[in-house]
């Protein structure tokens, strides 16, 4: 059974940084595309990073390029999120999502066919 668990969520100031985990077991984490997704209340959930662990390949959305990092830990099957200079417009849960991977042309699909998904962790920023 795949299952995906994500951790290391909380409350911050504005300008902070935390990092995400997702912890991935029942499937082989090179094989899949692993993104981080977020929404927040009464809004459409939105894909920010993704990668493909075998190739090491990510896709960053526009709001988070530059302050998001995306890695992985294959030997760990841990798929990590590092966020930093958190605004107040980054409170949200987060969550990880995945599906097979199939190379790294068009990253940014991924975050439309994800076939698995974790129960997500709350990050919350303050001014």
């Amino acid at each position: 059974e795949v299952q995906l668990v994500e951790s290391g969520g909380g409350l911050v100031q504005a300008g902070e940084s935390l990092r995400l985990s997702c912890i991935g077991s029942g499937f082989a984490l090179e094989a899949y595309a692993i993104g981080w997704f977020r929404q927040v209340p009464g809004k459409e959930r939105e894909g920010i990073a993704c990668i493909g662990p075998s190739d090491g390949s990510t896709y960053y959305d526009d709001s988070v390029k530059g302050r998001f990092t995306i890695s992985s830990d294959n030997a760990k099957g841990t798929v990590y999120l590092q966020m930093n200079s958190l605004t107040p417009e980054d409170t949200a849960t987060y969550y990880c999502a995945a599906t097979r991977y199939t190379g790294n042309y068009y990253m940014r699909s991924y975050f439309y066919g994800m076939d698995y998904w974790g129960k997500g962790t709350l990050v919350t920023v303050s001014s």
